[in-house]
């Protein structure tokens, strides 16, 4: 036991003070200001205090002596992982390790308090009759801390859910409207913590979630979860799970309320917009809305909420906006090993002058290609269709030669997030150059589109499928008028492989996957139709036959030379697989890949496809997927590398 000595007893009635000599109270002052001038040298010291009273004793309630600056103490877990993790993590224990004025007592004290605390976290694990062992171990004197708290855990069985009820209060209980009861079976048999699984708190809280994001969906966007309860007998280790969501009233789509317009029209973000108002409130037909807008190009940032204050027969869809500015130049670097270094420029017109389209010009010069185009659209109607035109001149490498061509196009087009679509008049010419060239051609054609992307993520997707359609017929109108059709058909289908491992989320991080990727096309015409190269098909390269040059395949005319070719058809397959370092998934993916392609003047010549094999990499940037590819090409027998910047279907 430390020894304790008595202070001595201060005799509070002080005799009458003598006078002082002058040269005591000089000796006084100096002798202060050398105490003062003390606390400047090097020593132990205490952060932002001073005094004696906070000066805390060098020897331990053990006696043992701390004065060689060792305090605190270290925290040991001993147990299952899972549990062991948690407790490392979260035990409020923790806190207080590095605190260097502790006694035993209170150390003794948080231990105490650990024991509920740590069985109070196993219970998030679904553990609720841990057994614990906790004691206080003296370390050797040349350890950082003279002592450690060590923790054993044997956290028992789990608790089993047993049961579970979901169950309804308010419209939604009681409506008998089909779409109302399919919602309410859509809760039930959504619901992901059911009899035998083991109880969690996160999973009960995700469960109870889940559910909540189904009913707020549509039609109640005020519901809430108005009783939630789990009985938990510790003793047989079972749990019995009941939950009760309040819908709130049904809400109906109002009017539209723009808030921030100054430039543009309130009539044009509403034809943009397209809010289904008198239809039942559906949250992804808002968030559809919200994205129309915001890829219109006249607003920089948009945001659309329900006035859930309104009527619910007519609530209000607000939509807060900041404007894009009237005018703007946007300056583009980029590289592809297709074409090389590619820098851009583009001018954008958003209110055009006794037009009021929006106008969008772009120069864009690479390697390769050398372009100039504009397109002009106008503000959608409350149909979604838009009317566009728009013209381009370019100079281009087609399979041996230069093309130098124009375009220039005038119809109708309309775009959804997930489907494209088009139709229109085209122009096309097309000067080829060099010796040997095939000849110049132009031709007029009525167009179809149709694109379509089913994937989970627009910008790197895991699992997915779209598929793209281009219709045309035409004449020409050069040498002899002749009609001809064109048609290019292209898809791609990601398909996840294995199984999904148990925690992962969004649930597919760790599957492998394989894409396949297809495109076929056709230019039907007599043989003396000269068809405009710019229509007809070349492939290889980045996004078609990797392990060959940007459009190096194609047919070969008399000459000997490779031009484009009447013909099209391509096949990918690509094994992906994420890397996993320290059981966690990483940014990066490995890649093995197969390419064939063929262009030919008759069908019957594509059945010789050029074949390119290789692996890649894939890193997910933050400015989308970064593409490395190493391809050889089976035919020229040379390896190529691909690089490549974003997903694009």
């Amino acid at each position: 036991m430390p020894e304790w000595r008595p202070m001595p007893r201060v005799d509070s009635r002080r005799p009458t003070p003598a006078r002082t000599p002058a040269f005591l109270f000089v000796l006084l002052l100096l002798g202060t200001l050398l105490l003062q001038g003390c606390s400047l040298l090097p020593g132990r010291h205490k952060d932002d205090k001073a005094g004696a009273d906070d000066a805390p004793s060098a020897l331990t309630s053990n006696g043992k002596d701390t004065s060689d600056g060792r305090h605190g103490f270290n925290v040991s877990v001993e147990g299952p992982d899972e549990a062991r993790e948690l407790l490392e993590q979260h035990l409020e224990l923790q806190r207080y390790r590095r605190l260097d004025d502790l006694q035993l007592a209170e150390i003794s004290r948080l231990m105490v308090a650990a024991d509920a605390n740590a069985r109070e976290l196993l219970g998030t694990l679904g553990y609720f009759t841990p057994t614990l062992k906790m004691e206080l171990v003296d370390l050797p004197a040349d350890a950082a801390v003279p002592y450690e708290v060590r923790i054993q855990v044997d956290p028992g069985p789990r608790t089993k859910v047993t049961a579970a009820q979901v169950d309804f209060a308010g419209p939604i209980a009681t409506d008998t409207d089909d779409k109302t009861a399919a919602q309410r079976k859509a809760i039930r048999d959504g619901w992901t913590l059911s009899a035998g699984q083991d109880f969690t708190q996160s999973a009960w809280d995700g469960a109870k979630n889940a559910g909540l994001r189904k009913l707020v969906a549509q039609r109640f966007p005020t519901g809430s979860i108005s009783l939630s309860r789990a009985d938990i007998d510790a003793d047989a280790g079972t749990a019995r799970l009941s939950v009760t969501y309040q819908s709130g009233p049904a809400y109906r789509f109002g009017p539209l309320e723009v808030r921030g317009a100054e430039r543009y029209s309130v009539d044009g973000a509403r034809r943009i917009a397209r809010v289904p108002s008198g239809q039942p409130y559906d949250q992804q037909e808002l968030l559809d809305a919200q994205a129309r807008m915001a890829s219109s190009g006249y607003y920089d940032s948009v945001f659309l909420t329900l006035d859930t204050d309104a009527d619910p027969q007519a609530a209000t869809v607000v939509a807060q906006v900041r404007e894009a500015k009237l005018q703007k130049i946007v300056l583009g670097a980029g590289f592809t090993s297709d074409s090389g270094p590619r820098l851009s420029a583009d001018h954008i017109h958003n209110r055009m002058p006794l037009l009021d389209w929006r106008a969008v010009t772009k120069l864009s010069v690479d390697r390769n290609t050398r372009s100039l185009n504009s397109e002009w659209s106008a503000i959608p109607g409350d149909d979604g269709w838009r009317w566009i035109t728009s013209g381009e001149l370019k100079q281009d490498l087609s399979g041996d030669y230069e093309v130098d061509s124009g375009r220039a196009r005038f119809g109708r087009s309309k775009s959804d997030p997930k489907i494209d679509r088009a139709y229109y008049l085209q122009y096309d010419y097309a000067l080829n150059r060099g010796v040997g060239a095939p000849p110049s051609a132009s031709a007029l054609s009525a167009n179809w589109s149709w694109t379509g992307r089913y994937f989970d993520d627009a910008g790197a997707p895991r699992r997915g499928w779209g598929l793209g359609l281009e219709l045309g017929a035409g004449y020409t109108l050069s040498g002899a008028q002749r009609p001809f059709t064109r048609a290019d058909v292209r898809s791609l289908y990601i398909l996840p492989l294995g199984r999904v491992a148990e925690g992962d989320a969004p649930g597919l991080a760790r599957q492998s996957r394989l894409a396949l990727r297809a495109q076929v096309g056709a230019v039907t015409a007599t043989d003396d139709a000269q068809i405009p190269s710019t229509l007809l098909f070349l492939t290889g390269g980045d996004t078609s036959v990797r392990g060959y040059a940007y459009r190096s395949i194609g047919t070969t005319n008399a000459s000997g030379a490779t031009v484009a070719g009447r013909y099209l058809a391509v096949l990918s397959a690509e094994w992906q697989k994420p890397l996993v370092f320290d059981n966690k998934v990483s940014a990066w993916e490995s890649v093995v890949f197969v390419d064939a392609g063929s262009v030919a003047d008759q069908v019957s010549q594509l059945n010789k496809p050029q074949v390119g094999v290789g692996v890649g990499a894939r890193w997910r940037s933050p400015v989308g997927p970064v593409q490395a590819d190493l391809g050889y090409g089976v035919e020229t027998r040379k390896f190529r590398l691909h690089l490549r910047l974003g997903f694009s279907f």
